[in-house]
């Protein structure tokens, strides 16, 4: 029996993140801001997701925690600010230097803008403020204020304490991770899974891709599952045994690769599903000669993305999984 490796990303793909992820990344920017004066001037919502995922489909920006401080540094550029404090400690100089910001020009500049991230990125680029840069090292617990932020948000005060040993320090309520929903029908997983082999590449660590796995009992279907901490692993690997710096989270294939090599099968054929260009990089940069299929079912600008994943070498394009059958099977 011919059987195909077909690979699925997660986030937009099997899981809508529409009202996790990506609102988390919108809410994270706006608890930032909220120490500054006239904070209560900015509009809620702070902007609309469409201008966020303008933004993330720019390129680069697979990690959430990467957007979500391109996103504040974009705003911050915004805010009349005094000198920056220089308190050793990460969230002292974040609060001390908030308090004596004013964010009034902000808040016009969001509320008079039709799609204001765009814009700013367009006009700005994203060479990170240095006082920004300064809170988004290291890792929860150990400094990284805009990364602790976001996954206080995302994952709510009982799992971020579980996950992180720690209590959170922003966010006292329900995670987003609650408000995903599954794009996918399991029927279709069924049908694909008996004839060809599933796995599943993400920018998810691992036990966030897990959650929903076990969550939308999504878990026996797929053969492999790889997420963040493979990418780091080798990443350290490499770093250790040659001596060299790499980054092989997407657009590197090497998530892709990892996955067919770990095969004691042959497949006919190898598809990557994912809904970013950086998905459609990483299956047309691959050594195993993946094809990329774009999926535009979750996009809030379903014409645009198409033209993006188009010009990052998609070699088909979905608008929903009814279509991918007849790809697979032809």
């Amino acid at each position: 029996m011919n059987r195909h490796l077909i690979v699925f990303d997660m986030d937009g793909v099997l899981i809508d993140v529409g009202a996790s992820y990506r609102d988390a990344v919108r809410q994270t920017a706006g608890l930032f801001f909220q120490p500054a004066r006239e904070s209560n001037r900015l509009p809620d919502p702070l902007f609309h997701l469409a201008d966020l995922a303008a933004v993330k489909h720019s390129g680069g920006l697979n990690n959430d925690w990467d957007l979500t401080c391109l996103v504040v540094d974009l705003l911050f550029g915004l805010v009349e600010k005094p000198p920056i404090y220089s308190h050793p400690n990460p969230w002292t100089r974040y609060r001390e230097t908030m308090a004596h910001c004013e964010v009034t020009r902000l808040a016009e500049f969001l509320k008079a803008t039709p799609a204001p991230l765009a814009r700013l990125l367009e006009e700005k680029g994203r060479v990170l403020h240095p006082f920004i840069s300064s809170l988004y090292e290291q890792d929860v617990g150990s400094g990284n204020v805009i990364k602790q932020i976001f996954q206080e948000i995302y994952l709510g005060r009982k799992l971020f304490q579980s996950t992180y040993n720690r209590a959170p320090k922003v966010w006292r309520s329900e995670g987003l991770i609650r408000h995903e929903t599954l794009l996918i029908d399991r029927r279709l997983l069924e049908r694909l899974a008996e004839k060809n082999i599933l796995a599943i590449a993400t920018g998810r660590p691992r036990a966030e891709a897990h959650y929903a796995l076990e969550r939308f009992d999504l878990k026996k279907y797929f053969a492999a599952v790889y997420c963040l901490e493979d990418c780091l692993q080798e990443e350290k690997r490499i770093l250790k045994t040659r001596g060299e710096k790499v980054l092989l989270s997407k657009p590197h294939p090497f998530m892709l690769d990892a996955v067919a090599k770990s095969l004691a099968d042959d497949p006919a054929g190898f598809y990557y599903i994912g809904d970013m260009p950086d998905d459609m990089l990483a299956a047309r940069a691959s050594r195993t000669g993946f094809k990329g299929v774009g999926l535009l079912l979750a996009a809030p600008d379903k014409e645009k993305l198409k033209k993006q994943l188009l010009q990052a070498g998609a070699d088909f394009i979905i608008k929903d999984f009814d279509a991918l059958e007849e790809i697979i099977l032809n």
